[in-house]
């Protein structure tokens, strides 16, 4: 099984990456999650799009989600929503026929808010809805109080988070094959 993960922050520092790579340590047997971050992708805008096409980095990034089974977001939440970067990798994505599509996503995020993400996981779920993406309803991953989670060199350090992430990536990839 095929999954493309995406950490919606642009930091190399940032809990979200450093909580896909944690994904990524405890993928099952069968599961290959390649990490993708969204660096060097140009603000969207329609004349450009007109004059030059999609850039590469979206075009790159459009043929491995067409690729893979399943998508894994990790998002930070930045003023109550997606990270501008996050919203603008969907934005040029959505031009022309969305690889989105039917697309089975899951979502998860990590900030040091005591609710996680949860703000900004259900406005990704609403974008994700307007490309017909197919959303694991549950169950949920809100990694709150990370700068207590993650240590300075950005290993998840707690036991408990660990052990939700494993459940999570099991219930994921039982999801994507027996797509209920």
């Amino acid at each position: 099984m095929r999954i493309i993960g995406i950490s919606g922050s642009l930091r190399k520092a940032s809990y979200n990456t450093a909580l896909l790579r944690k994904l990524v340590s405890l993928q099952p047997q069968g599961m290959e999650i390649e990490p993708i971050r969204l660096n060097g992708i140009p603000i969207y805008d329609g004349d450009d799009e007109k004059a030059s096409g999609k850039p590469a980095t979206i075009l790159e990034l459009d043929q491995k989600i067409r690729a893979a089974d399943g998508i894994i977001i990790v998002t930070p939440e930045y003023n109550f929503s997606i990270p501008g970067g996050l919203k603008n990798a969907i934005d040029w994505l959505s031009r022309g026929k969305s690889p989105l599509k039917g697309k089975r996503v899951g979502v998860m995020g990590a900030s040091d808010g005591p609710i996680g993400t949860a703000r900004s996981q259900y406005h990704l779920r609403q974008t994700l809805q307007s490309q017909e993406s197919m959303v694991m309803p549950r169950p949920e991953i809100f990694v709150g109080n990370a700068g207590k989670k993650f240590d300075s060199e950005g290993n998840l350090t707690d036991d408990d988070t660990a052990q939700r992430l494993t459940k999570w990536l099991a219930a994921f990839a039982s999801w994507i094959e027996n797509k209920p």
